[in-house]
């Protein structure tokens, strides 16, 4: 069966070692950067299960935290081209990859989804929860998110901490995150400005679906609005709580996404998430959605 991730990373050498001459303490900042197959294609492939093929985005080191917004969009723009290239040398395993943008700079943004619009080897956006210290939904914001509705592109929804908290960690924090965000993108009437726009949230919509009872009663004008929102398989296994995303968002809005190379060592959890989905109990058709069908149906193949 074919197998498309539409949420696994990369960090390509020479945006890494741009932003390292900014910032060299990234590797100790951020100790998921020194994870070999992350940035080394041929170590990636050698781990490759010759199977599953993944749609590529960058690991959240992002230009805009580091610099201005002239030397941010230098560095998208240059991402954005060596990803492309990585993707065409890498056909067979990374279908298609997903740019950046620096949000830092509007007009440069603007003109860069132009630019992911007209390639072969782009398909959309990685936005964040956060951005420049604002949620994702303020309306500085709103502009960019607006293109890409009208241009058709993908919109991978990605956690970051709040550095306003002091207690962020990887287990709970980045779940917060994305279900905060995705309220602050409903209740601020993304949908009603963007009714076409694709945003795929990682881990399979955080806690959204959980909270499903407290979203309809609190609410009740917007309850329909989360349902509108794609989300992943990436959340390391968890059949039960997988079935209650597809119960949740409806089979339709699940694709299959790892997070690949990070959760397990050394290159992720494709196995443990492939094994989740067949555990499932959906139908072989359904199971081919999830994998494959969802995914091309999105980006109109």
């Amino acid at each position: 069966m074919e197998k498309i991730d539409v949420f696994a990373h990369v960090l390509l050498p020479d945006y890494y070692n741009q932003m390292l001459n900014i910032d060299p303490a990234i590797p100790t900042t951020y100790p998921f950067t020194n994870v070999k197959s992350l940035k080394d294609m041929d170590i990636r492939r050698d781990l490759w299960n010759k199977e599953t093929k993944q749609i590529v985005s960058y690991a959240n080191i992002n230009a805009e935290n580091y610099c201005d917004a002239e030397l941010s969009a230098k560095l998208c723009r240059e991402a954005n081209q060596e990803l492309a290239e990585c993707v065409r040398e890498n056909h067979d395993m990374f279908p298609y990859g997903i740019g950046m943008v620096p949000f830092n700079h509007a007009e440069e943004s603007l003109k860069m989804l132009e630019e992911i619009k007209s390639s072969k080897e782009l398909i959309g956006i990685q936005i964040f929860t956060r951005h420049l210290g604002k949620s994702i939904a303020d309306p500085a914001f709103r502009p960019i998110l607006k293109k890409c509705e009208e241009l058709d592109l993908l919109v991978l929804l990605h956690p970051v901490f709040d550095e306003r908290k002091p207690d962020n960690n990887i287990v709970f924090s980045w779940e917060y995150e994305l279900s905060q965000a995705m309220m602050q993108l409903v209740k601020s009437n993304l949908f009603e400005d963007c009714p076409a726009i694709k945003i795929i949230v990682h881990h399979a919509g955080a806690m959204i679906p959980f909270f499903a009872g407290r979203i309809d009663n609190i609410l009740k004008d917007k309850k329909e609005d989360f349902k509108k929102f794609y989300v992943d398989t990436a959340i390391l296994g968890n059949p039960k709580a997988l079935e209650l995303a597809i119960d949740y968002f409806g089979i339709d809005h699940v694709l299959y996404g790892t997070d690949a190379p990070f959760g397990i060592m050394p290159n992720g959890a494709t196995k443990e998430t492939e094994e989740a989905i067949e555990t499932l109990p959906i139908s072989d058709e359904d199971k081919e959605k999830i994998y494959y069908q969802n995914i091309r149906k999105l980006m109109d193949l």
